[in-house]
This record gives C-alpha cells, structure tokens and sequence, in this order.
C-alpha cells in the first residue's frame, strides 16, 4: 500500500493506493477514522487497511462504487506533516559522500568516524511533494539537497535486536535533508544548519514494509532541474537499518511514528569543485525506487 495525506475540501486527509500509487481512495469512504497519518502508523492493523481493497471491490460489484481519485491531479502534504518528535537522522552514511564531505570541510566533516554519527533534525512541518523549500537567503548563502531513505516506526522499539529491527518498522518514505552549510559548519554541529523551517521536504507518499521488499537494495536518486546529480543504491550505505535501530534503542525509547532518515549518497553540491549550492528557482527531484519522487522548488 501507498499512503497520502493530501490537501482534500480545505482540509489535510488520509488516502489509501492499493494499485502503486495511481489511484487512492479517502479512508473514510473504506470505513477508517484516523485523525491523521500518525494516529494511522501507531494504531492501524496493516490486514484491516489492506482488507480496504476488498471494500472497494465489493462496494464497485454491488453497483455502489466508492469515489476513487487520481494520485497525479491531488495536492500532496508531506505523509507525516508534523512528526510527534524531531527526526532522527544519519550523518556520513555513505562511503563516497563521506570523502565528498571531507574534500569540501576538513575540519567540520573530515577524519576518523569509528561510529555512527546520529543527530536530530526539528521538524515543526514538512513540506510535501511539489511544496517550495524556502532559502532562508537572509541568513543562508550555501543551501545543499541531500536525498535520503525516511524509516518509519509503527511500533514502540526498547532494546532491538538488529535482526528483529525490520519488524518494527511501519514503512519507508522519501526525506530530503536540506542543509545550510554555512551554519553547518560555523557551528561544527548540525542542528540549526539542518533545522531551519521548511527543510525536511517529505513524501510523496509511505510505501508499507510489505511492499518494500529489501529496503538496502533501492535506488536513490536526486536530480537539480535536469542534471542528475546523485545516484547510488541504499545498500551502500555504511550503517544498517537493523543496526541503526538497535544501535539508538539500546538506551533511547523509539516511540511508534518515529522517524529516521538515514543519510545520503554522494552528489550533494558541496561535493562538486566549485560547489553547486541550491538557489531561488531550482527544482529538486529525489527519488527512491518502489516509493516515488518528491519534487520540490526553492523560494
């Protein structure tokens, strides 16, 4: 299943794809009443959503059709458009985006890296597909994209085991890390160059576990206007889904509807000699395989 949340009669509401993402229908109409798709993560039985299909069909052979909408003609809201804690994220997660990194900041990004770097990323809403990003050009001169794999918790994680990891998660979306590097690096930490408003683009969409397969076999990709820029697979990336969640809930409670974004390929602008900084009128498409694209332009 794909999940939406979507802009629908002047309010943000919850559609359900059985078919890839090309049609949906409003929960409602397949007798579900969550508030919103945090509620829908925490508390929703996965057989009872996918019975929805069922629904349809029935309601269609009994001559009552229920409304079903185009994905592609709805306005789309980030799936989890304000996240019940500060996303957990990944820095440095990928071979070839670590020795970019150093290339561009030896002293902010450079040396040994024995472990994990995790840090938070404060998210008080998400821009959703085709959303611009604001620049933030008053306090902003070096604005980067970073494309990233969002795991989505479905359940409370206390001390996983990375072999058992996988079966907490809910689902996976797409995150674009937006990054202001000038404040990255000032700081020599990444809260506020990573957690100004506007700079966690979501979406389009979750795509259940289920339909995911091997989320560290996906392509990641991220294009600026028409120029193709990062390109990898997650299976290349340096820490595991599985370690990562039994890495964090040795000693943190993973609460259901938490989120992770777990880091980025090579190809982000500070990466390129001179770097490609994002400006006002650039259009980012990021997209991972099996969930879709997440295109946004910067104001």
């Amino acid at each position: 299943m794909r999940l939406y949340t979507v802009e629908h009669e002047g309010s943000e509401r919850i559609m359900i794809s059985y078919d890839g993402g090309k049609t949906a229908y409003l929960q409602e109409d397949l007798g579900f009443c969550f508030t919103d798709m945090t509620d829908l993560v925490c508390h929703a039985d996965l057989k009872a959503l996918k019975a929805g299909e069922q629904i349809a069909a029935n309601a269609a052979a009994a001559g009552n059709a229920l409304p079903v909408y185009d994905t592609a003609s709805l306005k789309l809201h980030a799936p989890i458009v304000r996240p019940r804690q500060d996303v957990v994220c990944l820095g440095i997660n990928y071979t070839e985006h670590a020795e970019e990194a150093g290339k561009y900041n030896k002293e902010a990004f450079g040396g040994d890296r024995p472990a994990t770097i995790y840090f938070s990323k404060r998210v008080s809403y998400a821009p959703g597909h085709m959303e611009p990003v604001p620049s933030h050009a008053d306090i902003v001169d070096r604005l980067d994209y970073e494309c990233e794999l969002g795991v989505i918790l479905g359940k409370d994680a206390v001390r996983v085991k990375r072999e058992d990891a996988l079966d907490y998660v809910f689902g996976y979306t797409v995150i674009n890390d937006i990054s202001a590097r000038n404040l990255q690096t000032r700081h020599r930490q990444w809260y506020l160059g990573k957690g100004l408003d506007g700079f966690t683009p979501m979406g389009p969409c979750i795509t259940t576990a289920d339909e995911i397969g091997d989320p560290e076999d996906l392509a990641i990709s991220c294009r600026i206007n028409d120029e193709l820029r990062q390109n990898s697979n997650t299976g290349l990336m340096i820490q595991t889904i599985g370690g990562a969640i039994e890495e964090l809930s040795a000693g943190m409670t993973l609460q259901a509807g938490t989120i992770i974004a777990m880091g980025t390929p090579s190809g982000v602008g500070m990466g390129f000699d001179p770097p490609k900084f994002l400006k006002h009128g650039d259009v980012m498409h990021c997209y991972i395989e099996k969930i879709g694209e997440l295109t946004n332009p910067i104001d």
